[in-house]
């Protein structure tokens, strides 16, 4: 008998220590025990359509919004602050508490990052989703937040059409965020983009394209490559690229710099 009041004395002050413990904040705090009412102020008085809006609260505002649900282990350290971190570098990268203070340009970026991370199944993470079941996105998600960030891209853009690209800052452009899948000389992840202008999708010889791409047939072009860089799945399908450009003037630069490598 003596044996268990020393067990339970100790899981008692064990789990009083984690509770003291979890009022310590060394990633920062995120107010993960302040009282808030998620569902009803994420994105409400914003442009978001209701369908989008959903989806967002339901999968990411956990994180990426002032308005944090903490689930009952989440009052216990250490794992408080493993939460604490992850929503705080999530706030840092996008918080949609904060959405109608982002300029035109940071919310294009933004959209065309959560597009390309949550093709990739990289958001929302491997860790809230093991817990979280109704947190993943499924294909009807993706052709949701894919259609919401090209109308906004399109509607940003209208201004904008007829403009000229430049050349030298779409090589610089394409060095820094290109090169992780591409180079001009040599197939890599993605197929090698010397002569691309004037090409047609799915030739480049040495290079397993997709089928959609294959099938496809597009002679790239100003017009066919702006849809492309736009977004990739509402020109092609059921393609293997999980990259977008978000703003007009950087998807011209970087046209015009592939059409200059060409040649044409």
């Amino acid at each position: 008998m003596r044996g268990i009041r020393v067990v339970v004395v100790c899981c008692v002050v064990a789990l009083a220590a984690s509770l003291l413990l979890a009022r310590v904040h060394p990633f920062g705090d995120a107010g993960l025990f302040a009282r808030n009412s998620a569902d009803a102020a994420v994105l409400k008085d914003t442009q978001v359509p209701a369908e989008v809006r959903a989806m967002l609260v339901e999968k990411c505002a956990d994180c990426h919004s002032a308005e944090t649900h903490t689930p009952f282990y989440g009052h216990f350290a250490p794992v408080s602050w493993l939460l604490e971190r992850d929503v705080v570098e999530a706030r840092k990268a996008m918080n949609f508490s904060l959405w109608e203070s982002y300029s035109a340009d940071q919310k294009q970026t933004l959209m065309a990052k959560m597009v390309e991370e949550t093709k990739a199944h990289e958001m929302p993470p491997v860790q809230y989703r093991m817990i979280h079941w109704n947190a993943r996105m499924g294909d009807a998600d993706l052709r949701v937040l894919g259609g919401w960030a090209h109308e906004f891209q399109t509607a940003a853009a209208g201004a904008e059409i007829g403009g000229k690209g430049d050349p030298a800052r779409g090589k610089a452009l394409f060095e820094k965020r290109c090169t992780g899948c591409h180079t001009l000389t040599e197939n890599k992840e993605g197929p090698r983009l010397q002569g691309v202008y004037g090409r047609t999708s799915g030739t480049t010889e040495g290079f397993a394209y997709s089928v959609a791409l294959k099938n496809a047939r597009v002679v790239w072009d100003e017009k066919s490559l702006e849809k492309w860089l736009s977004d990739p799945d509402v020109l092609i399908p059921g393609n293997d690229m999980d990259f977008l450009v978000a703003k007009a003037q950087d998807r011209r630069d970087l046209i015009s710099y592939l059409k200059q490598t060409s040649g044409k």
